[in-house]
């Protein structure tokens, strides 16, 4: 079944090779008849237009990608193949007794075991669709109470908090690139230790020894937050529905979450909400004497875009200004409309800096680094900060409280059922100097 995904990624890629080299000499040609002044309308125009083409075809290949992944999990799931694979249920099983034992009521029992939890996914679609009374042996209602909290609310099965998980991914580059943490507290903190001893110098046998300064640790701490989706349908549907309500209900809070939590983790402001890489305060100042708690940022030198001069230079000067060992695992972060303008910039030797995608599972690529397309990032304006390049597992950190929760409700508004979802999430910037933002300003 998979087969066919596959065929089509591998055109798509074919397309990507073929649609840049052409892209490459028209963007040439452009670029020779300003240089001559004798710039040409219509080739401007083909550029644009094959431009258009690549960005399409980057999109094509990573929705094929995606598409072909999400039909090989699917294969392994129970509703296609009958079976699920037992490494596949020995870790939902896990994740689901991690998410239980948040709750005051299930922290002094057991865990569920692989049996208990199969009766429980089966009785809660029952519920998810009819309701506890409609749960006709006490066989049903044992195996649901492993997952019924004292607040009424149910931990969802962690196939569905999976899969709706897994659609987090597939829109929201952020979260496989940075660190994630698990917490069962409102809170996760640690210490940071970013201060130097120092040193009193060389001295003679017998010379004076003062005391030198003691380095100091500092304390870091990263809240979490609650965010809630509340899809409703009536019961009739919920009775009349030939589908997997557990489906229904991950595609309904995904859409949901992902948006809210896409735009938190680039530019929430942390007031009730994580913090976002994207909204720290920037300095054009080095990592040594730079305040900690600030990004630092290098400017284009242009107000809203790239120099006209050598626009190059300003990528190879902000990968300069990391140490090292930031480098090692760094991508770029950007909007799609700012790869438009990074395609067109070629070294002094007329090297072009930006490559595509042309090998399936490997991403378009800048100076060598992968690119994330990030939306939530800020259009290309003066001052912005539209693009940013480093290490984000080093730096950024997600920290999830609390797997999805549902609480099903079939009086407040009938003869609607509301199936309020929650889920606890926080994150911010731990380390300041694995992340640099280009400015685009004079």
């Amino acid at each position: 079944m998979p087969e066919p995904k596959k065929i089509e990624i591998k055109e798509v890629v074919a397309d990507l090779a073929t649609a840049f080299e052409v892209f490459k000499k028209t963007n040439d040609e452009a670029l020779k008849e300003v240089k001559e002044g004798k710039e040409d309308v219509l080739t401007k125009e083909k550029v644009e237009k094959i431009d258009k083409a690549l960005t399409a075809l980057e999109d094509a290949k990573t929705s094929a990608e995606q598409r072909s992944d999400d039909i090989e999990k699917r294969l392994n799931r129970s509703e296609l193949s009958g079976t699920v694979k037992s490494e596949d249920l020995a870790k939902e099983v896990k994740t689901f007794n991690g998410h239980r034992i948040q709750s005051e009521k299930f922290k002094r029992e057991a865990d569920v075991t692989e049996d208990e939890y199969k009766a429980y996914t089966k009785a809660f679609g029952t519920v998810l669709r009819k309701g506890e009374s409609s749960l006709a042996t006490d066989e049903e209602r044992k195996a649901l109470s492993v997952g019924v909290d004292t607040d009424g609310g149910y931990v969802v099965p962690a196939a569905v908090s999976a899969r709706t998980i897994t659609r987090i991914f597939e829109t929201s580059i952020i979260r496989p690139l940075v660190s994630t943490e698990t917490i069962n507290t409102d809170a996760i903190e640690g210490l940071r230790d970013t201060d130097e001893a120092s040193s009193g110098g060389w001295v003679s046998e017998t010379g004076t020894r003062a005391n030198t300064d003691t380095p100091e640790l500092a304390k870091w701490r990263v809240p979490v937050h609650e965010m809630f989706a509340q899809p409703i349908a009536t019961q009739q549907l919920l009775d009349d529905s030939s589908r997997d309500m557990e489906a229904w209900l991950s595609m309904k809070v995904a859409d949901k979450f992902t948006r809210v939590e896409n735009a938190a983790f680039v530019t929430g402001n942390g007031v009730g909400q994580p913090r976002g890489f994207a909204s720290y305060t920037t300095a054009a100042t080095a990592d040594a004497t730079r305040t900690w708690g600030q990004l630092e940022h290098v400017a284009t030198g242009a107000a809203g875009d790239f120099a006209a001069s050598n626009p190059a230079d300003i990528l190879f000067d902000l990968e300069a200004a990391f140490k090292p060992g930031y480098l090692n695992n760094a991508t770029f972060a950007t909007r799609r409309s700012v790869v438009t303008k990074l395609r067109k910039i070629k070294t002094s030797e007329g090297i072009y800096l930006w490559q595509p995608s042309i090998a399936l599972g490997v991403p378009q690529t800048l100076l060598g680094y992968p690119i994330a397309l990030m939306e939530d990032m800020a259009e290309l304006a003066d001052g912005s900060l539209s693009l940013a390049l480093g290490d984000f597992r080093q730096a950024y950190t997600i920290v999830d409280r609390q797997g999805l929760r549902v609480i099903r409700d079939n009086l407040t508004t009938k003869p609607y059922v509301k199936f309020y979802t929650t889920r606890r999430v926080g994150g911010a910037v731990l380390q300041f100097e694995a992340l640099k933002f280009l400015k685009f300003s004079t």
